[in-house]
Protein backbone atom coordinates (compact mmCIF):
# COMPACT_ATOMS: atom_id res chain seq x y z
CA UNK A 1 0.00 0.00 0.00
CA UNK A 2 1.26 3.48 -0.84
CA UNK A 3 2.32 5.86 1.86
CA UNK A 4 0.16 8.92 2.45
CA UNK A 5 2.27 12.06 2.50
CA UNK A 6 0.19 14.99 3.64
CA UNK A 7 1.38 18.33 2.33
CA UNK A 8 3.91 17.04 -0.19
CA UNK A 9 3.45 17.87 -3.86
CA UNK A 10 5.52 15.53 -6.00
CA UNK A 11 5.64 14.83 -9.74
CA UNK A 12 6.30 11.47 -11.35
CA UNK A 13 8.38 12.73 -14.24
CA UNK A 14 8.39 9.45 -16.17
CA UNK A 15 5.87 6.61 -16.31
CA UNK A 16 4.10 4.56 -19.00
CA UNK A 17 0.40 4.57 -18.22
CA UNK A 18 -0.57 3.43 -21.72
CA UNK A 19 1.07 0.04 -21.23
CA UNK A 20 -1.14 -3.04 -20.88
CA UNK A 21 -0.06 -3.38 -17.25
CA UNK A 22 -2.53 -0.59 -16.37
CA UNK A 23 -5.43 -1.30 -18.72
CA UNK A 24 -7.63 -2.85 -16.03
CA UNK A 25 -7.16 -0.45 -13.11
CA UNK A 26 -5.82 2.89 -14.34
CA UNK A 27 -8.41 5.01 -12.45
CA UNK A 28 -7.33 3.36 -9.20
CA UNK A 29 -3.65 3.81 -10.06
CA UNK A 30 -4.19 7.54 -10.60
CA UNK A 31 -6.24 7.82 -7.40
CA UNK A 32 -3.53 6.08 -5.34
CA UNK A 33 -0.94 8.46 -6.74
CA UNK A 34 -3.02 11.44 -5.68
CA UNK A 35 -3.46 9.99 -2.19
CA UNK A 36 0.30 9.55 -1.92
CA UNK A 37 0.93 13.21 -2.80
CA UNK A 38 1.83 12.67 -6.47
CA UNK A 39 -0.20 15.41 -8.08
CA UNK A 40 1.19 15.36 -11.63
CA UNK A 41 2.12 12.40 -13.84
CA UNK A 42 4.05 12.54 -17.10
CA UNK A 43 3.33 9.46 -19.21
CA UNK A 44 6.03 8.96 -21.80
CA UNK A 45 5.71 8.08 -25.48
CA UNK A 46 7.72 5.17 -26.85
CA UNK A 47 5.93 4.88 -30.21
CA UNK A 48 4.26 7.47 -32.39
CA UNK A 49 1.91 4.72 -33.57
CA UNK A 50 0.52 4.60 -30.02
CA UNK A 51 0.38 8.37 -29.49
CA UNK A 52 -3.39 8.58 -29.93
CA UNK A 53 -3.86 6.25 -26.97
CA UNK A 54 -1.43 8.26 -24.89
CA UNK A 55 -3.23 11.52 -25.66
CA UNK A 56 -6.58 9.95 -24.80
CA UNK A 57 -5.28 8.99 -21.35
CA UNK A 58 -3.88 12.48 -20.78
CA UNK A 59 -7.19 14.05 -21.85
CA UNK A 60 -9.09 11.83 -19.42
CA UNK A 61 -7.21 12.94 -16.27
CA UNK A 62 -6.34 16.52 -15.28
CA UNK A 63 -3.20 15.30 -13.49
CA UNK A 64 -1.71 13.51 -16.51
CA UNK A 65 0.42 15.00 -19.30
CA UNK A 66 2.37 13.23 -22.04
CA UNK A 67 5.19 13.41 -24.58
CA UNK A 68 5.73 12.39 -28.21
CA UNK A 69 8.63 10.27 -29.40
CA UNK A 70 10.13 6.93 -30.42
CA UNK A 71 12.10 4.77 -27.98
CA UNK A 72 15.49 3.47 -29.18
CA UNK A 73 14.10 -0.08 -28.97
CA UNK A 74 11.64 0.93 -31.71
CA UNK A 75 14.13 2.90 -33.80
CA UNK A 76 14.55 0.18 -36.41
CA UNK A 77 10.83 -0.45 -36.92
CA UNK A 78 9.57 3.14 -36.74
CA UNK A 79 12.55 5.41 -36.23
CA UNK A 80 12.25 9.07 -37.14
CA UNK A 81 14.61 10.30 -39.86
CA UNK A 82 12.97 13.70 -40.26
CA UNK A 83 12.34 15.83 -37.15
CA UNK A 84 9.27 17.27 -38.86
CA UNK A 85 7.52 13.98 -38.17
CA UNK A 86 7.82 14.75 -34.46
CA UNK A 87 7.12 18.44 -34.83
CA UNK A 88 3.81 17.59 -36.49
CA UNK A 89 2.66 15.88 -33.28
CA UNK A 90 3.32 18.64 -30.77
CA UNK A 91 0.34 21.00 -31.04
CA UNK A 92 -1.81 19.22 -28.48
CA UNK A 93 -1.89 21.12 -25.17
CA UNK A 94 -1.23 17.98 -23.16
CA UNK A 95 2.00 17.10 -25.03
CA UNK A 96 4.69 18.93 -23.08
CA UNK A 97 7.92 17.11 -24.01
CA UNK A 98 9.75 15.07 -26.64
CA UNK A 99 10.85 11.45 -26.31
CA UNK A 100 11.81 9.19 -24.93
CA UNK A 101 14.64 8.68 -27.35
CA UNK A 102 18.33 7.95 -27.07
CA UNK A 103 20.80 5.10 -27.19
CA UNK A 104 20.52 1.59 -25.76
CA UNK A 105 23.60 -0.56 -26.33
CA UNK A 106 22.55 -3.09 -23.67
CA UNK A 107 19.77 -4.84 -25.54
CA UNK A 108 20.50 -3.67 -29.11
CA UNK A 109 16.88 -4.27 -30.10
CA UNK A 110 17.48 -1.80 -32.94
CA UNK A 111 20.57 -1.34 -35.09
CA UNK A 112 22.90 1.30 -33.70
CA UNK A 113 22.74 3.50 -36.80
CA UNK A 114 18.93 3.50 -36.59
CA UNK A 115 19.13 4.52 -32.95
CA UNK A 116 21.55 7.33 -33.76
CA UNK A 117 19.45 8.81 -36.55
CA UNK A 118 16.27 8.55 -34.50
CA UNK A 119 17.98 10.26 -31.55
CA UNK A 120 19.35 13.10 -33.68
CA UNK A 121 15.90 13.79 -35.11
CA UNK A 122 14.50 14.08 -31.59
CA UNK A 123 17.32 16.42 -30.61
CA UNK A 124 16.53 18.68 -33.55
CA UNK A 125 12.83 18.72 -32.65
CA UNK A 126 13.73 19.72 -29.09
CA UNK A 127 16.14 22.39 -30.32
CA UNK A 128 13.48 23.80 -32.65
CA UNK A 129 10.65 23.94 -30.09
CA UNK A 130 12.43 24.35 -26.78
CA UNK A 131 10.44 21.42 -25.40
CA UNK A 132 12.56 19.19 -23.14
CA UNK A 133 13.96 15.96 -24.54
CA UNK A 134 13.61 12.85 -22.39
CA UNK A 135 16.75 10.78 -23.01
CA UNK A 136 17.14 7.03 -22.58
CA UNK A 137 20.80 6.03 -22.20
CA UNK A 138 21.90 2.52 -21.27
CA UNK A 139 25.45 1.17 -21.59
CA UNK A 140 26.15 4.10 -23.91
CA UNK A 141 27.89 6.62 -21.64
CA UNK A 142 30.79 7.49 -23.94
CA UNK A 143 28.76 8.01 -27.10
CA UNK A 144 25.97 9.77 -25.20
CA UNK A 145 28.51 12.19 -23.69
CA UNK A 146 30.05 12.89 -27.08
CA UNK A 147 26.67 13.33 -28.76
CA UNK A 148 25.35 15.73 -26.13
CA UNK A 149 28.51 17.85 -26.25
CA UNK A 150 28.57 17.96 -30.05
CA UNK A 151 24.87 18.69 -30.47
CA UNK A 152 24.73 21.40 -27.80
CA UNK A 153 27.44 23.26 -29.71
CA UNK A 154 25.15 23.27 -32.76
CA UNK A 155 22.32 24.82 -30.75
CA UNK A 156 21.08 24.39 -27.20
CA UNK A 157 18.18 22.13 -26.26
CA UNK A 158 16.79 21.23 -22.81
CA UNK A 159 17.13 17.59 -21.77
CA UNK A 160 16.75 15.00 -19.03
CA UNK A 161 18.74 11.83 -18.60
CA UNK A 162 15.87 9.70 -17.38
CA UNK A 163 16.25 6.70 -15.06
CA UNK A 164 19.90 7.60 -14.68
CA UNK A 165 22.24 4.61 -14.29
CA UNK A 166 25.36 6.07 -15.89
CA UNK A 167 28.70 6.94 -14.44
CA UNK A 168 30.14 10.09 -12.92
CA UNK A 169 31.53 11.37 -16.23
CA UNK A 170 28.16 11.33 -17.98
CA UNK A 171 26.45 12.96 -14.99
CA UNK A 172 29.07 15.72 -14.86
CA UNK A 173 28.81 16.41 -18.60
CA UNK A 174 25.01 16.50 -18.45
CA UNK A 175 25.08 19.02 -15.60
CA UNK A 176 27.73 21.12 -17.33
CA UNK A 177 25.51 21.28 -20.42
CA UNK A 178 22.48 22.40 -18.40
CA UNK A 179 20.74 19.03 -18.31
CA UNK A 180 18.74 17.35 -15.58
CA UNK A 181 19.14 13.94 -13.95
CA UNK A 182 16.07 11.86 -13.11
CA UNK A 183 16.26 9.26 -10.33
CA UNK A 184 14.22 6.05 -10.41
CA UNK A 185 13.56 3.20 -7.99
CA UNK A 186 16.91 1.68 -8.95
CA UNK A 187 18.50 3.99 -6.40
CA UNK A 188 16.81 1.95 -3.64
CA UNK A 189 18.37 -1.35 -4.76
CA UNK A 190 20.98 -2.90 -2.49
CA UNK A 191 23.54 -3.17 -5.29
CA UNK A 192 23.15 0.47 -6.41
CA UNK A 193 25.91 1.91 -4.23
CA UNK A 194 27.82 3.39 -7.17
CA UNK A 195 24.67 5.05 -8.46
CA UNK A 196 23.93 6.56 -5.05
CA UNK A 197 27.46 7.98 -4.98
CA UNK A 198 26.93 9.67 -8.35
CA UNK A 199 23.51 11.06 -7.40
CA UNK A 200 25.01 12.54 -4.24
CA UNK A 201 27.15 14.81 -6.45
CA UNK A 202 24.25 16.08 -8.58
CA UNK A 203 23.05 19.55 -7.52
CA UNK A 204 19.57 19.42 -6.02
CA UNK A 205 18.57 22.09 -8.54
CA UNK A 206 19.05 19.53 -11.33
CA UNK A 207 17.23 16.51 -9.89
CA UNK A 208 13.91 14.99 -10.89
CA UNK A 209 12.28 11.79 -9.61
CA UNK A 210 10.37 9.14 -11.51
CA UNK A 211 8.96 5.63 -11.33
CA UNK A 212 9.37 4.43 -14.94
CA UNK A 213 6.23 2.45 -14.04
CA UNK A 214 5.33 -0.32 -14.66
CA UNK A 215 9.04 -1.09 -14.39
CA UNK A 216 11.67 -0.79 -11.65
CA UNK A 217 9.58 -0.95 -8.50
CA UNK A 218 11.57 0.40 -5.57
CA UNK A 219 12.35 -1.55 -2.45
CA UNK A 220 10.18 -2.90 -0.75
CA UNK A 221 8.17 -3.74 -3.90
CA UNK A 222 11.02 -4.83 -6.15
CA UNK A 223 9.80 -7.40 -8.67
CA UNK A 224 6.16 -6.32 -8.55
CA UNK A 225 4.39 -4.02 -10.97
CA UNK A 226 5.44 -0.46 -10.29
CA UNK A 227 3.03 2.48 -10.19
CA UNK A 228 3.29 6.23 -9.59
CA UNK A 229 2.25 6.02 -5.92
CA UNK A 230 5.52 4.19 -5.25
CA UNK A 231 7.44 7.35 -6.10
CA UNK A 232 7.49 8.17 -2.39
CA UNK A 233 9.93 5.30 -1.71
CA UNK A 234 12.41 6.72 -4.23
CA UNK A 235 11.84 10.12 -2.65
CA UNK A 236 12.69 8.71 0.78
CA UNK A 237 15.93 7.17 -0.50
CA UNK A 238 16.87 10.41 -2.21
CA UNK A 239 16.36 12.18 1.12
CA UNK A 240 19.04 10.00 2.67
CA UNK A 241 21.43 10.67 -0.19
CA UNK A 242 20.97 14.44 -0.34
CA UNK A 243 20.67 14.89 3.46
CA UNK A 244 18.05 17.61 3.23
CA UNK A 245 14.55 18.17 4.61
CA UNK A 246 11.46 16.60 3.07
CA UNK A 247 10.13 20.07 2.28
CA UNK A 248 13.33 21.12 0.52
CA UNK A 249 13.56 18.00 -1.64
CA UNK A 250 9.86 18.18 -2.52
CA UNK A 251 10.23 21.83 -3.46
CA UNK A 252 13.24 21.35 -5.69
CA UNK A 253 12.18 18.20 -7.53
CA UNK A 254 8.79 19.73 -8.30
CA UNK A 255 10.11 23.21 -9.09
CA UNK A 256 12.80 21.73 -11.34
CA UNK A 257 10.12 19.92 -13.32
CA UNK A 258 7.99 23.03 -13.67
CA UNK A 259 10.96 25.14 -14.78
CA UNK A 260 11.87 22.56 -17.39
CA UNK A 261 8.43 21.68 -18.71
CA UNK A 262 7.30 25.20 -19.46
CA UNK A 263 4.33 24.08 -21.55
CA UNK A 264 2.60 22.68 -18.47
CA UNK A 265 0.05 25.21 -17.18
CA UNK A 266 0.99 27.09 -14.05
CA UNK A 267 -0.33 25.57 -10.85
CA UNK A 268 -3.35 26.97 -9.07
CA UNK A 269 -1.42 27.15 -5.82
CA UNK A 270 2.18 28.28 -5.58
CA UNK A 271 4.86 25.91 -4.36
CA UNK A 272 7.10 27.67 -1.91
CA UNK A 273 10.41 26.66 -0.41
CA UNK A 274 10.29 26.68 3.40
Amino acid sequence: MAKIEKGLQLIDSHCHLDFKDFENDLPYVVARADTAGIFRLLTISTSLRELTKLISIAESYPAIYCTAGVHPHNAQSEGVNDPQKILNQLDHKKIIGIGESGLDFHYDFSEIDCQRQNFLSHIEASRTTGLPLIIHSRDADDEMSETLQREQKKGEFPFILHCFTGGQKLADIAIELGGFISVSGIVTFKNAGDLRSVIKTVPIERLLIETDAPYLSPVPFRGARNEPANLIYTFDELLKIKECSREELAFYTTDNFLRLFTKMPKLDTSIEKN
